[in-house]
């Protein structure tokens, strides 16, 4: 029995020991947690800790206990977290590529010395859930910052304004091409949203100018030309909306008056400015030759022209791109050609105005289209100098023809 019990105590002793030792430990635990409470709640910028503001710390258990280790471990290397690795440290750029992971990010800021530590960084992110926040795209940084500030910076990448600036009377696909060119969006993205003419499938606001636009016709003639500065990362919504709000801007309510006092939609107004744009050169012509077509389209050309506008912009816009002469407007060696293009918009063979704007006109056109001149107009041809010679009648303007064009 004594020899039982001599081999047996220390054990027991070294049991009580470690059992106690355990509990110390517990009890320290809790303290400390409690403590961590009070601290929390007073925290003060200059405290320097570290805390998960949806952590649940009243108790220490298995839910929180991976928490509240994270929380003790940075607490232990706060200075790492909340010292910038250099005070005097230059800004520079640090880009996130799309599905880049937070370790790849932590690793290559630790390796441009953004930071110190791409394990604690990545500790920040897990324990204050950032991870799944960071976003794509470009940010300034500084060695100057502290981790808490650049997790902060690389959750609102940077949206670096593209001037663009869109010529007057391009069609919609010329406009796409110099999007694409100055990488604010994908040309065929973009002639997408055009060709829908939805606005509430793109989720744009009513505009009023649109309100009579066909249901089912494309946004052609409302892409209003100027120059705009466009988000790097725009959508065909973004770059419409633009649009669509300077025309509403530049179009006075003086304009719309006219405009409905000649009995016409804006539309129509829109098709007739296209049509000007592409065949004025000189300012001062457009009111002119706006006047022509109308004449051509009413009773003052009736029995001249029958209606019909023949005019060479439409067919050319029915003919599309003609990759020989790489232009979307291409030319025909004799304006008989013209007739062999079977389509609405072709005004040699149809009627009426087309069927749609043909390009997207400046407002000098609109306005011209708005305000024509009052003439009896129903011809003109072009002297190669960037004006026109006009006239009544067909022999006057046959005369014309040999006169200026070789």
């Amino acid at each position: 029995m004594y020899d039982f019990f001599v081999k047996t105590f220390p054990r027991f002793l070294l049991f009580v020991a470690v059992l106690a030792a355990l509990v110390a430990v517990g009890f320290i635990a809790r303290a400390w947690t409690q403590e961590q409470v009070v601290a929390y709640e007073a925290e003060r910028p200059e405290t320097g800790l570290v805390r998960n503001t949806t952590a649940a710390w009243k108790n220490l258990n298995p839910d929180n206990f991976e928490t509240q280790a994270l929380q003790f471990y940075l607490n232990l290397n706060r200075e790492a977290i909340y010292e910038p690795v250099d005070p005097n440290g230059e800004p520079v750029e640090f880009r996130v590529e799309l599905g880049e992971t937070g370790r790849s990010i932590s690793e290559r800021l630790e390796a441009m010395g953004l930071i110190r530590d791409a394990g604690l960084f990545r500790l920040y992110l897990r324990l204050n859930n950032l991870e799944q926040k960071l976003e794509a795209g470009k940010f300034i940084l500084s060695p100057a910052m502290t981790v808490p500030e650049i997790a902060e910076a690389l959750q609102q990448a940077r949206r670096e304004d593209i001037l663009v600036r869109i010529p007057e009377g391009r069609r919609a696909e010329e406009i796409a091409q110099i999007l694409e060119e100055a990488e604010v969006i994908d040309a065929a993205e973009f002639m997408a949203a055009v060709r829908t003419g939805d606005l509430n499938l793109l989720g744009l606001p009513d505009y009023p100018l649109l309100r009579d636009k066909p249901p089912g016709a494309s946004f052609e003639g409302y892409l209003f030309p100027d120059t705009y500065r466009f988000p790097e990362d725009a959508t065909p919504a973004d770059i419409l909306r633009q649009m669509f709000d300077n025309l509403e801007v530049k179009i006075e309510d003086k304009d719309r008056t006219a405009i409905a006092a000649s009995g016409r939609t804006f539309f129509q107004v829109l098709i007739l400015a296209s049509i000007v744009e592409r065949e004025a050169v000189l300012d001062e012509e457009r009111p002119l030759i706006a006047s022509t077509y109308l004449n051509r389209l009413g009773p003052v050309c009736e029995k001249e022209v029958f209606g019909y506008l023949a005019a060479d912009p439409t067919v050319q816009y029915a003919m599309g791109y003609d990759p020989d002469q790489d232009t979307w407007w291409p030319t025909v060696p004799d304006v008989q050609d013209y007739l062999e293009v079977n389509s609405p918009y072709n005004t040699y063979l149809y009627p009426g105005l087309p069927p749609g704007p043909i390009a997207n006109p400046s407002l000098a056109s609109i306005k011209a289209a708005i305000y024509p001149a009052q003439t009896t107009y129903c011809y003109f041809v072009a002297t190669g100098d960037g004006r026109h010679v006009f006239s009544e009648t067909g022999a006057e303007h046959e005369l014309n023809v040999q006169s200026n064009q070789p």
